[in-house]
């Protein structure tokens, strides 16, 4: 067991922090040592452009004598076969408090972790506490959290300024971050995008249509123009990528 080797080694923190790397495949608890909470990115999907992110994990831990040390390591893929994994900068510990929120820092780096964009979605995170009294706490997933690609877009409404009731085309395109590329590149076909038009001297937008992105990432419609006011494109995100909004353009009817 990691604890009783540890202890018979009589190497401390030491010995027991490197024992804590990931390397087994259940929860082990030693003791009344717990974890009672993790919030990765206060509880917000973790969106990852092109260049390092960095992350932070709130581990909430207790004992009754107090706590030694508290980490966690982040994750994709099974916990017996990490196909991406992301070390804190430092441990938390040692304290006296009886309950501890250990915060943690991570950094992403696109193109090493994850180093590819198929390894978006759903992450783990590996955490551990261990007591001054040998207790100790290592759960292989105590926490899911979502690792998505940055998204942008952009939007353009021809012709402006527009007659009263003639056909408006508003294009744009819908870009995804690319971690092994190390740039911006083009959505997949088939991904759903929303027209949204405001009013002029409204605050409130309203969804016209929606489209779906070309094989280049492209989408463009065509609607009548009948109120001066702005158009958008507004992308809700998936598993994978995140939500956003193009800016707006603003269409002067005549």
């Amino acid at each position: 067991m990691r604890i009783k080797s540890a202890v018979a080694a009589a190497c401390g923190v030491v010995a027991l922090s490197a024992l804590a790397v990931p390397s087994a495949h259940a929860d082990e608890r030693f003791g009344d040592t717990d974890i009672t909470g993790v919030v990765v990115n206060g509880g917000n999907p973790v969106v990852v452009g092109t260049g390092a992110r960095t992350v932070t994990v709130d581990v909430i831990a207790t004992d009754p004598s107090g706590l030694d040390q508290i980490n966690a390591t982040l994750y994709h893929g099974s916990y017996g076969s990490q196909d991406s994994t992301v070390a804190s900068t430092a441990a938390c510990g040692p304290t006296t408090a009886v309950t501890s929120t250990c915060t943690l820092t991570f950094t992403l780096t696109p193109g090493t972790a994850p180093a590819g964009d198929a390894l978006a979605g759903t992450w783990h995170v590996s955490a551990y506490a261990i007591a001054p009294d040998s207790d100790a706490v290592f759960l292989d997933s105590a926490a899911d959290f979502l690792v998505q690609r940055e998204t942008r877009l952009t939007v353009d409404a021809t012709p402006e300024p527009v007659r009263f009731g003639r056909n408006l085309t508003v294009a744009g395109t819908v870009q995804h971050a690319g971690w092994a590329a190390g740039t911006a590149v083009p959505a997949a076909a088939g991904r759903s995008v929303d027209l949204q038009f405001r009013p002029a001297g409204s605050s409130t937008y309203c969804t016209l249509k929606t489209v779906t992105t070309a094989a280049d990432g492209t989408v463009s419609t065509t609607v009548r123009a009948y109120l001066d006011g702005s158009y958008r494109w507004s992308y809700a995100g998936t598993a994978d990528t995140a939500a956003a909004v193009s800016a707006d353009d603003y269409v002067d009817v005549r």
